[in-house]
């Protein structure tokens, strides 16, 4: 294999036009020099310089030759200065997976800030309630609530201490009154989401240690999460969303919060990916970036 100081010297003795002049120019002594050269000729089973005592001239071989050789180092360099400017920017294409409602809602704007930031990668967003399969779709990682079913998949926190709240609008609570326990939660409309055939119509709500759980019922349901929101904004009923989901809405005055004396499901928001590999420089970026945002929605939640 060809040694990379050898190419240099090869084609810094043909610039300077001596092999002492080349020598001097890269810190090595003579010696290392005349064996550098004669190793590389002895690879190449090629005479790249014609000497005497007075000149040092190319052969047609080492003409022939000089090209490549600066090639490969301009080459070399060129992927050096890549890599250094990787440091401070970051490019390429991360294929994204994330539901729907948060996706389309909060994440949506969140990455127009990110590649505003990043201009040089490109992005692929999949958006869907359903879990991706990382192993056979073309997605490198899934921001998803809850930990993974798949125990050999890593799961890095985004909002670990993300939590479902009770929420309707305030014409909705106008008409129907606010629930004050979650027991009255069975004279209300109740807009429900579906997953994978499942209607998730059992929610669950904790006071200090007690957790309670009832059973709910509504005339809507829906495996599209932010429809459910929708339907919610409305006025349709009542809808037990992920607070990330609905806090621009409580915020704007949209939606309003009920039964906020209990605390809601635990619904941690993880970056998930099929092994730490994939943990590449954008994904690490991508994932302080959505976390730290992340944060700043959870200063308001109802529990802090």
């Amino acid at each position: 294999m060809l040694r990379l100081d050898d190419l240099a010297l090869f084609v810094s003795t043909a610039d300077h036009g001596s092999l002492s002049a080349a020598a001097r120019k890269l810190d090595v002594s003579p010696a290392v020099a005349s064996a550098a050269l004669k190793r590389l000729e002895q690879q190449l089973d090629a005479r790249l310089f014609a000497r005497s005592t007075r000149s040092l001239r190319l052969t047609p071989d080492g003409e022939q030759f000089l090209a490549h050789a600066r090639a490969a180092l301009e080459s070399l360099a060129q992927g050096q200065r890549q890599l250094a400017g990787g440091r401070e920017d970051i490019a390429g294409l991360l294929q994204l997976s994330a539901p729907s409602d948060f996706g389309r809602n909060v994440l949506l704007p969140w990455l127009d800030a990110f590649q505003a930031e990043h201009p040089r990668l490109g992005l692929r967003l999949h958006l869907s309630d359903r879990v991706a399969d990382l192993f056979r779709q073309s997605v490198d990682i899934a921001i998803r609530y809850g930990e993974p079913e798949d125990s050999s998949l890593v799961a890095l926190p985004l909002a670990a201490d993300n939590r479902r709240v009770l929420c309707a609008s305030p014409e909705y609570f106008a008409r129907h009154g606010r629930p004050r326990q979650p027991e009255d939660l069975a004279g209300h409309n109740c807009l429900l989401y579906q997953l994978g055939g499942r209607i998730h119509d059992r929610w669950s709500f904790s006071e200090g240690r007690r957790e309670q759980v009832v059973a709910v019922s509504g005339d809507r349901a829906c495996d599209d999460a932010d429809v459910v929101r929708r339907w919610a904004v409305a006025g349709q009923g009542l809808t037990y969303k992920s607070w990330l989901d609905v806090a621009g809405d409580v915020r704007a005055g949209r939606l309003e919060l009920a039964l906020t004396q209990y605390r809601g499901q635990p619904t941690p928001l993880n970056l998930i990916c099929p092994h730490r590999a994939q943990l590449s420089k954008p994904v690490r970026l991508l994932r302080e970036f959505v976390q730290a945002r992340c944060a700043a929605l959870l200063v308001d939640a109802p529990w802090g």
